[in-house]
């Protein structure tokens, strides 16, 4: 959560391949752990198949991918994720539940922190002005899918809290997000504790028999807590420059709102994203590959378009326009099915559980997703790598031991070969984010032309990097040394039109 980079030539990867180097170290690791000790037969359960399944055919989408830099960036968020998933599950089976929830609300703290002083005047170069307050993660809006993502843990530790103490940061906790979530403005975290609320309620108070005598008591500290931080947030001056007199009134006025505004430019944006889908609606256009093919369904004036005629974002504004556009039907449909089959479970066997403490994390566990749901349907959160890892270690700690499943047989020969084969694409990945790094701090560091040289060396995969060294050349008139260069940027994204321009100057056919 509090990975980032310095270097402001690269507004939103200086965020994003901070916190993918993290989450692949993370990864590397755990698939050394899970996958090297060779089995013959081992359990899964429905979600594992799924989310199997969903791997597998974003690696096969990978491969017809039309950048496949992008491709192996967003596959290996998505392999990581799910090595995370099946390490955190392995771990609380073992008893690590309350220390792995322990950790992520402690994350999602942390992170609302630096967006709650990024509000109230600090200044930092590990700070963007553009969607202030973001703090560590650049983006106010990411900062409240992580909140939304994070309360139902928070809530859960605040209530099973073994010492008084621990209750009483909980609560402070609790405060402290809900803080974040009313100054964010963020829409799609509001409609996601909404919904948490409402379907959480009852199986909450189904669940009173199960709890101990405390639980009432600092669940009722909790709910002060929260109106405390929102009560706050609203009435303490900050630094935030909103256009409107009462912003906080208008975003919950427009919340449902898709007639006008960033909800009718988000319709668009999804009606465009299914015609890629019936373009190519067995294996999509590829992971990570939405950028570089949207352009060619975008109407003129489409709202996702910047102003040199290349997306405004990397990733549409959902998760699922995403996975379905870039991965096809068969992959969304898979993933979908893991989020409900841990839903699903979440609601049944709590006679089976040890104590009240476990019921209560069920509880938790349908809230956590709910409200991932609901943040990744409205914006890219599973496709990010910080609130990638939370979701994914969330869902795993309150998962946690497969109770049902079937059990799998195979060769120590075949396990070898996909042991192998995951660790290396993982190990792939960690290299990756440590060559990006290196390729951003070559350009923030060395000279103005010499830096953008080093660092397509070290990256040759960055559009933005090649396409400002084909540029640099191409304004002196050294059209031999910018071909190279030219020409990679426009094998990244066929149809830029800026590529296109310094191809043309320099005379490459597009």
């Amino acid at each position: 959560m509090l990975a980032a980079l310095s270097w402001k030539a690269f507004e939103l990867d200086r965020y994003f391949i901070a916190k993918e180097l993290v989450l692949n170290a993370a990864a590397f690791p755990l698939a050394i752990l899970l996958l090297l000790p060779r089995r013959t037969n081992f359990r899964v359960d429905i979600a594992d198949a799924l989310l199997i399944v969903f791997i597998v055919w974003s690696a096969l989408s990978a491969l017809l991918a039309t950048n496949y830099w992008l491709a192996q960036r967003a596959l290996g968020v998505s392999l990581a994720s799910a090595l995370i998933f099946w390490s955190a599950r392995r771990a609380a089976s073992g008893g690590m539940s309350r220390l792995l929830l322990a950790g992520a609300a402690l994350a999602g703290v942390a992170v609302a922190v630096t967006s709650l002083a990024q509000a109230y005047g600090a200044e930092s170069d590990y700070f963007t002005l553009a969607r202030a307050p973001g703090g560590t993660l650049g983006n106010r809006n990411f900062i409240a899918h992580i909140a939304a993502i994070a309360l139902p843990a928070t809530l859960w530790g605040t209530m099973t809290a073994r010492r008084s103490i621990w209750a009483l940061a909980g609560s402070v906790g609790v405060g402290l997000l809900a803080a974040v979530l009313v100054l964010s403005r963020s829409r799609a975290a509001w409609l996601a504790v909404a919904a948490c609320t409402v379907v959480i309620a009852i199986p909450l108070v189904v669940s009173r028999r199960h709890w101990n005598r405390r639980v009432g008591g600092r669940l009722a500290r909790i709910l002060l807590a929260a109106v405390i931080g929102g009560f706050l947030a609203v009435a303490l001056p900050n630094d935030l420059d909103w256009k409107s007199d009462s912003p906080y009134l208008d975003s919950a006025r427009n919340m449902v709102d898709y007639s006008k505004g960033s909800g009718r430019g988000r319709m668009a944006q999804y009606r465009n994203s299914l015609r890629m889908l019936q373009a190519d609606p067995v294996l999509g256009v590829g992971p990570g590959n939405w950028p570089v093919r949207y352009v060619r369904f975008a109407p003129a004036g489409d709202r996702s378009l910047a102003d040199n005629g290349m997306t405004a974002n990397p990733w549409p504004s959902s998760d699922w326009m995403a996975f379905v556009s870039e991965r096809g039907f068969v992959a969304a449909v898979a993933l979908l099915g893991v989020f409900v089959t841990l839903f699903v479970g979440a609601l049944r066997g709590w006679r089976d559980l040890p104590d009240g403490e476990a019921v209560l994390m069920k509880v938790s566990l349908a809230g956590t997703v709910v409200s991932t749901i609901v943040v990744s349907s409205l914006d890219a959160v599973l496709l990010l790598p910080a609130s990638a890892f939370l979701v994914w270690l969330l869902l795993g700690a309150m998962a946690g031991e497969r109770r049902r499943g079937m059990g799998v047989m195979i060769s120590r020969r075949t396990w070898s070969v996909l042991a192998a084969g995951v660790v290396l694409l993982s190990g792939i990945s960690l290299t990756r984010s440590v060559l990006q790094t290196m390729a951003m701090s070559s350009v923030g560091a060395g000279g103005h032309r010499a830096g953008w040289v080093a660092g397509a060396t070290l990256d040759p995969g960055s559009y933005r990097i090649n396409q400002r060294v084909a540029e640099l050349y191409a304004n002196r008139g050294q059209c031999s040394r910018a071909r190279p260069y030219a020409r990679r940027a426009l094998s990244l994204f066929p149809y830029s039109a800026p590529a296109k321009r310094v191809a043309r100057r320099c005379g490459i056919p597009s």
